[in-house]
């Protein structure tokens, strides 16, 4: 390339041999000096970029290599980085959230769903730890996107709350009912039925929060708990009573009807 010609104005540098200029100098390979007739006494650095000098400035002034440069010049790294990071953050902030919802109707006899996620079970299993029988279970897997606050399923009263330790597994597996760690919450409705609800924890999740205490009415609409990160909840039901949702049906918390008791 052609030789390139740059006057640099230095305001201030009143005496020759400045060690900045001298420095401008070593980098670009070559600088005089003379006063500035419209500044006065100050020092003008005549800087000459001999041909192939602008290409090589950068790596002679920082030491690093001409390549980094546009990487860090580039706004694409910028955009990326704050585009995951806004998507994390959006991310924690709904599993976090812990909405006000309210059932529209008659609670009589309903279950409603305990957690936002999708039925993973429907089918009648032995109890062997409260009941020692035959009991509906239906159970809903929570990933990390659902918002994790658990509702009361039944309105009644709370007859025993227990947190036992256990293993993390992932929570979609049927061995994570009774092997992971979890809290069971007895609850009586105001027809005798004792209902089962059941925290578990899961691969990611490792605390489970149970707000209800023993001896306390409970009603549907109200939080029972919260499960941090991917988790699931088991609900244990009296034969005979109707499932209202099928396998794979997503679960709006304390909205969605998943059985009615029977009369």
């Amino acid at each position: 390339p052609a030789d390139v010609h740059m006057e640099v104005a230095v305001a201030g540098m009143a005496e020759a041999g400045n060690p900045d200029l001298k420095f401008l100098g070593q980098l670009v390979g070559k600088f005089d000096e003379g006063v500035n007739p419209v500044a006065g006494d100050h020092h003008v650095a005549f800087v000459h970029f001999r041909g192939g000098c602008l290409d090589g400035l950068q790596k002679r002034a920082t030491g690093r290599p001409d390549g980094l440069f546009p990487l860090f010049d580039a706004k694409w790294p910028f955009w990326i980085f704050t585009s995951v990071f806004t998507v994390l953050w959006l991310i924690v902030l709904n599993f976090y959230r812990c909405p006000i919802r309210y059932f529209t109707g008659d609670t009589q006899g309903l279950v409603v769903a305990p957690a936002d996620g999708k039925v993973v079970v429907v089918e009648e299993v032995e109890e062997h730890e409260y009941f020692h029988d035959k009991r509906l279970m239906i159970s809903i897997f929570m990933s990390p996107l659902n918002v994790h606050a658990n509702w009361f399923p039944v309105d009644g009263k709370v007859k025993t709350v227990v947190h036992k330790n256990g293993k993390f597994h992932k929570a979609w597996l049927p061995k994570a009912s009774e092997e992971n760690e979890h809290a069971d919450v007895l609850i009586t409705t105001p027809d005798g039925d004792d209902i089962l609800c059941r925290q578990i924890a899961g691969a990611m999740a490792r605390r489970i929060v149970t707000y209800a205490k023993p001896g306390e009415e409970c009603y549907i609409d109200e939080h029972l708990g919260f499960i941090k990160l991917g988790s699931r909840v088991d609900v244990y039901l009296p034969l005979g009573s109707e499932p209202c949702v099928s396998l794979g049906q997503l679960t709006t918390g304390n909205m969605t009807v998943i059985a009615k008791l029977k009369s």
